[in-house]
Protein backbone atom coordinates (compact mmCIF):
# COMPACT_ATOMS: atom_id res chain seq x y z
CA UNK A 1 0.00 0.00 0.00
CA UNK A 2 1.06 3.64 -1.31
CA UNK A 3 1.62 6.16 1.40
CA UNK A 4 -0.01 9.41 -0.01
CA UNK A 5 1.80 12.55 -0.15
CA UNK A 6 1.47 15.18 2.43
CA UNK A 7 -0.27 18.37 1.19
CA UNK A 8 2.63 21.29 0.64
CA UNK A 9 1.40 24.56 2.38
CA UNK A 10 -0.02 27.36 0.40
CA UNK A 11 2.67 29.75 -0.26
CA UNK A 12 1.45 31.99 2.06
CA UNK A 13 1.29 30.04 4.98
CA UNK A 14 4.51 28.70 4.02
CA UNK A 15 6.66 30.16 7.62
CA UNK A 16 10.19 29.00 5.81
CA UNK A 17 9.21 30.70 2.67
CA UNK A 18 7.78 33.82 4.34
CA UNK A 19 10.77 34.14 6.96
CA UNK A 20 13.36 33.57 4.30
CA UNK A 21 15.67 35.78 1.54
CA UNK A 22 12.97 35.24 -1.04
CA UNK A 23 9.83 35.97 1.27
CA UNK A 24 11.50 39.65 1.92
CA UNK A 25 9.14 41.55 -0.38
CA UNK A 26 6.01 39.89 1.05
CA UNK A 27 7.43 41.12 4.52
CA UNK A 28 7.72 44.86 3.56
CA UNK A 29 4.59 44.40 1.34
CA UNK A 30 3.11 43.74 4.56
CA UNK A 31 5.04 46.52 6.35
CA UNK A 32 2.70 48.75 4.21
CA UNK A 33 -0.84 46.81 3.31
CA UNK A 34 -1.47 45.73 7.07
CA UNK A 35 -0.79 49.36 8.33
CA UNK A 36 -3.17 51.09 5.93
CA UNK A 37 -5.45 48.78 6.57
CA UNK A 38 -5.53 49.69 10.23
CA UNK A 39 -5.53 53.95 9.24
CA UNK A 40 -8.21 52.87 7.41
CA UNK A 41 -10.22 51.51 9.98
CA UNK A 42 -9.22 53.68 12.20
CA UNK A 43 -10.67 56.80 10.04
CA UNK A 44 -6.96 59.01 10.45
CA UNK A 45 -6.27 60.85 7.64
CA UNK A 46 -3.26 62.76 8.78
CA UNK A 47 -0.57 62.94 11.56
CA UNK A 48 1.29 65.15 13.23
CA UNK A 49 4.82 63.47 14.31
CA UNK A 50 7.16 64.07 17.92
CA UNK A 51 10.51 62.71 17.63
CA UNK A 52 13.05 63.60 20.07
CA UNK A 53 15.27 61.55 22.39
CA UNK A 54 14.14 58.10 24.20
CA UNK A 55 16.36 58.89 27.20
CA UNK A 56 14.53 61.77 28.61
CA UNK A 57 11.88 61.21 31.47
CA UNK A 58 9.14 63.15 33.03
CA UNK A 59 10.02 66.11 36.08
CA UNK A 60 9.05 64.05 39.13
CA UNK A 61 10.60 60.61 37.81
CA UNK A 62 13.91 62.39 37.01
CA UNK A 63 13.98 64.59 40.56
CA UNK A 64 13.35 61.28 42.26
CA UNK A 65 16.19 59.93 40.75
CA UNK A 66 18.38 62.46 41.55
CA UNK A 67 17.44 62.25 45.15
CA UNK A 68 17.90 58.16 45.45
CA UNK A 69 21.18 58.96 44.39
CA UNK A 70 22.16 61.61 46.79
CA UNK A 71 20.58 59.72 49.61
CA UNK A 72 22.66 56.73 48.34
CA UNK A 73 25.72 58.17 47.93
CA UNK A 74 27.78 56.33 50.93
CA UNK A 75 27.74 53.40 48.95
CA UNK A 76 29.46 54.49 46.00
CA UNK A 77 32.88 55.16 45.15
CA UNK A 78 33.34 59.20 44.70
CA UNK A 79 34.15 59.31 41.12
CA UNK A 80 31.61 57.00 39.91
CA UNK A 81 29.12 59.38 42.39
CA UNK A 82 30.43 62.25 40.82
CA UNK A 83 29.22 61.10 37.34
CA UNK A 84 26.24 59.31 38.76
CA UNK A 85 25.10 63.00 39.82
CA UNK A 86 26.10 64.68 37.32
CA UNK A 87 23.84 62.34 34.62
CA UNK A 88 20.73 62.58 36.84
CA UNK A 89 20.81 66.18 37.37
CA UNK A 90 21.37 66.57 33.38
CA UNK A 91 17.96 64.37 33.49
CA UNK A 92 16.35 66.70 35.67
CA UNK A 93 17.82 69.72 33.51
CA UNK A 94 16.09 68.26 30.11
CA UNK A 95 12.89 66.75 32.20
CA UNK A 96 11.72 70.05 30.83
CA UNK A 97 11.04 68.78 27.35
CA UNK A 98 9.37 66.31 28.27
CA UNK A 99 7.20 68.32 29.80
CA UNK A 100 6.85 70.18 26.82
CA UNK A 101 6.10 67.60 24.53
CA UNK A 102 3.33 66.55 26.81
CA UNK A 103 1.80 69.77 26.92
CA UNK A 104 2.09 70.63 23.50
CA UNK A 105 0.46 67.03 22.26
CA UNK A 106 -2.76 67.57 24.82
CA UNK A 107 -3.09 71.39 22.73
CA UNK A 108 -2.53 69.96 19.57
CA UNK A 109 -5.23 67.54 20.23
CA UNK A 110 -8.10 69.08 22.17
CA UNK A 111 -7.92 71.83 18.88
CA UNK A 112 -8.00 68.24 16.29
CA UNK A 113 -11.00 66.51 18.14
CA UNK A 114 -12.79 70.13 17.83
CA UNK A 115 -12.54 70.12 14.13
CA UNK A 116 -15.35 68.82 12.05
CA UNK A 117 -13.83 66.16 9.69
CA UNK A 118 -15.48 62.46 8.58
CA UNK A 119 -11.85 61.54 9.37
CA UNK A 120 -9.24 62.22 12.10
CA UNK A 121 -7.11 64.67 11.62
CA UNK A 122 -3.50 65.64 12.69
CA UNK A 123 -3.43 62.78 14.93
CA UNK A 124 -0.31 63.07 17.51
CA UNK A 125 2.20 60.00 16.07
CA UNK A 126 5.66 59.22 17.95
CA UNK A 127 8.01 56.09 17.83
CA UNK A 128 6.19 54.64 20.55
CA UNK A 129 8.82 54.18 22.93
CA UNK A 130 9.62 56.47 26.10
CA UNK A 131 11.17 59.33 26.67
CA UNK A 132 9.74 62.56 24.14
CA UNK A 133 7.64 59.55 22.45
CA UNK A 134 5.90 58.80 25.44
CA UNK A 135 5.32 62.44 26.79
CA UNK A 136 3.74 62.88 23.25
CA UNK A 137 1.26 60.45 23.40
CA UNK A 138 0.85 61.22 26.80
CA UNK A 139 -0.42 64.40 26.48
CA UNK A 140 -2.44 63.51 23.91
CA UNK A 141 -4.15 60.40 25.58
CA UNK A 142 -4.86 62.69 28.32
CA UNK A 143 -6.40 65.37 26.07
CA UNK A 144 -9.01 62.50 25.03
CA UNK A 145 -7.77 61.78 21.61
CA UNK A 146 -6.52 58.54 19.55
CA UNK A 147 -2.56 58.47 19.36
CA UNK A 148 -0.10 56.69 17.79
CA UNK A 149 2.93 55.00 17.95
CA UNK A 150 5.38 53.62 15.15
CA UNK A 151 8.17 51.27 17.05
CA UNK A 152 10.74 49.38 15.56
CA UNK A 153 11.97 46.10 16.11
CA UNK A 154 15.84 46.86 17.84
CA UNK A 155 18.47 44.44 19.41
CA UNK A 156 17.68 46.28 22.66
CA UNK A 157 14.20 45.77 23.65
CA UNK A 158 11.85 49.04 23.27
CA UNK A 159 7.96 48.28 24.36
CA UNK A 160 5.83 50.28 23.52
CA UNK A 161 4.20 53.08 25.84
CA UNK A 162 0.91 52.60 27.68
CA UNK A 163 -0.52 55.38 26.26
CA UNK A 164 -0.65 54.46 22.45
CA UNK A 165 -4.15 53.62 21.58
CA UNK A 166 -3.85 49.78 21.45
CA UNK A 167 -5.75 49.90 17.48
CA UNK A 168 -2.87 51.97 16.43
CA UNK A 169 0.07 50.63 18.21
CA UNK A 170 2.44 49.05 15.40
CA UNK A 171 5.81 47.03 15.42
CA UNK A 172 8.22 47.44 12.53
CA UNK A 173 11.13 45.30 11.03
CA UNK A 174 12.44 47.76 8.44
CA UNK A 175 13.76 51.00 9.11
CA UNK A 176 12.41 52.29 6.03
CA UNK A 177 9.08 51.15 5.87
CA UNK A 178 8.34 53.02 9.48
CA UNK A 179 10.04 55.83 7.94
CA UNK A 180 7.01 55.53 4.86
CA UNK A 181 4.74 56.10 7.22
CA UNK A 182 5.91 58.89 9.66
CA UNK A 183 6.36 60.77 6.58
CA UNK A 184 3.19 59.59 4.82
CA UNK A 185 0.54 60.99 6.72
CA UNK A 186 2.10 63.80 8.59
CA UNK A 187 1.44 67.31 7.82
CA UNK A 188 3.74 68.72 10.41
CA UNK A 189 6.73 67.38 12.39
CA UNK A 190 8.11 68.69 16.22
CA UNK A 191 11.55 67.81 16.25
CA UNK A 192 12.45 67.73 20.64
CA UNK A 193 15.68 67.27 21.85
CA UNK A 194 17.25 64.41 21.16
CA UNK A 195 20.80 62.28 19.49
CA UNK A 196 21.28 60.63 15.81
CA UNK A 197 17.80 58.97 15.18
CA UNK A 198 16.30 62.13 15.88
CA UNK A 199 18.45 64.04 13.30
CA UNK A 200 18.07 61.68 10.70
CA UNK A 201 14.05 62.15 10.69
CA UNK A 202 14.76 66.06 10.78
CA UNK A 203 17.02 66.01 7.83
CA UNK A 204 15.37 63.48 5.87
CA UNK A 205 12.03 65.82 5.60
CA UNK A 206 14.01 68.96 5.35
CA UNK A 207 15.78 67.03 2.49
CA UNK A 208 12.85 65.78 1.15
CA UNK A 209 11.28 69.42 1.21
CA UNK A 210 14.02 70.74 -0.53
CA UNK A 211 14.51 68.56 -3.70
CA UNK A 212 10.40 69.05 -3.97
CA UNK A 213 10.21 65.29 -3.25
CA UNK A 214 6.88 66.06 -1.06
CA UNK A 215 2.74 66.30 -2.58
CA UNK A 216 2.31 68.11 0.11
CA UNK A 217 3.14 71.15 2.99
CA UNK A 218 4.73 69.62 6.20
CA UNK A 219 4.79 72.24 8.96
CA UNK A 220 8.91 71.46 10.32
CA UNK A 221 8.80 72.76 14.13
CA UNK A 222 12.09 72.48 16.08
CA UNK A 223 11.90 72.76 20.05
CA UNK A 224 14.33 74.30 22.16
CA UNK A 225 17.06 76.59 20.48
CA UNK A 226 19.06 76.44 23.68
CA UNK A 227 19.90 72.82 22.90
CA UNK A 228 19.78 72.96 19.08
CA UNK A 229 22.06 76.39 18.80
CA UNK A 230 24.61 73.74 20.37
CA UNK A 231 24.62 71.23 18.44
CA UNK A 232 23.98 72.48 15.02
CA UNK A 233 24.42 75.79 12.89
CA UNK A 234 21.89 76.16 10.34
CA UNK A 235 23.17 79.61 9.30
CA UNK A 236 26.59 77.68 8.73
CA UNK A 237 25.23 75.75 5.77
CA UNK A 238 23.84 79.12 4.14
CA UNK A 239 26.83 81.32 5.26
CA UNK A 240 28.93 78.44 2.93
CA UNK A 241 27.00 78.10 0.11
CA UNK A 242 25.59 74.88 0.60
CA UNK A 243 22.21 75.08 1.01
CA UNK A 244 20.26 78.53 -0.53
CA UNK A 245 19.29 81.24 2.39
CA UNK A 246 15.69 80.14 1.56
CA UNK A 247 16.05 77.20 2.73
CA UNK A 248 16.33 78.25 6.34
CA UNK A 249 12.25 79.19 6.01
CA UNK A 250 11.64 75.15 6.03
CA UNK A 251 11.59 75.28 9.87
CA UNK A 252 10.94 77.09 12.70
CA UNK A 253 12.62 77.17 16.00
CA UNK A 254 10.21 77.60 18.72
CA UNK A 255 10.71 77.62 22.92
CA UNK A 256 7.73 77.22 24.55
CA UNK A 257 4.37 74.58 23.82
CA UNK A 258 2.35 78.19 23.32
CA UNK A 259 4.61 79.44 20.88
CA UNK A 260 4.62 76.30 19.03
CA UNK A 261 0.86 75.49 19.02
CA UNK A 262 -0.22 79.11 17.76
CA UNK A 263 2.57 78.22 14.75
CA UNK A 264 1.29 74.68 14.37
CA UNK A 265 -2.78 75.49 14.32
CA UNK A 266 -1.91 78.11 12.16
CA UNK A 267 -0.01 76.26 9.66
CA UNK A 268 -2.12 73.41 9.40
CA UNK A 269 -5.19 75.60 9.08
CA UNK A 270 -3.81 77.45 5.76
CA UNK A 271 -2.32 74.68 4.47
CA UNK A 272 -4.74 71.83 4.93
CA UNK A 273 -8.17 72.77 6.36
CA UNK A 274 -8.62 74.74 3.22
CA UNK A 275 -6.54 77.32 3.51
CA UNK A 276 -4.92 76.67 0.42
CA UNK A 277 -6.09 74.12 -2.33
CA UNK A 278 -5.31 70.46 -1.67
CA UNK A 279 -3.78 68.04 -4.22
CA UNK A 280 -2.88 64.38 -4.75
CA UNK A 281 -0.72 64.00 -2.33
CA UNK A 282 -3.26 65.23 1.25
CA UNK A 283 -4.93 62.48 1.87
CA UNK A 284 -4.86 58.68 1.26
CA UNK A 285 -6.94 57.81 -1.47
CA UNK A 286 -7.51 54.63 -0.25
CA UNK A 287 -8.84 56.08 2.78
CA UNK A 288 -10.70 59.25 1.28
CA UNK A 289 -12.73 56.47 -0.62
CA UNK A 290 -12.91 54.08 1.84
CA UNK A 291 -15.32 54.24 5.12
CA UNK A 292 -15.26 51.12 7.85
Amino acid sequence: MTDHLKSAPVAYQNEPFLNSPDGRILRMLAEYQEPLARFRHEQIQDTVVFFGSARFQGRQDATNALAAIEENHAAKPVAQLEKDLKRAQAAVDMARYYEDARRLAHMLTKWSIQIPARRRRFVVTTGGGPGIMEAANLGAHEAGGKTIGLNIQLPFEQSPNQYITPALNFQFHYFFMRKFWFAYLAKALVIFPGGFGTMDELFEILTLAQTDKLAKKILVVIYGSEYWNRILNFQAFADAGTISPEDLNQFKIVDTPEDAFEYLRDGLTKYHLGGAPKNVGEVLPEIAKTRP
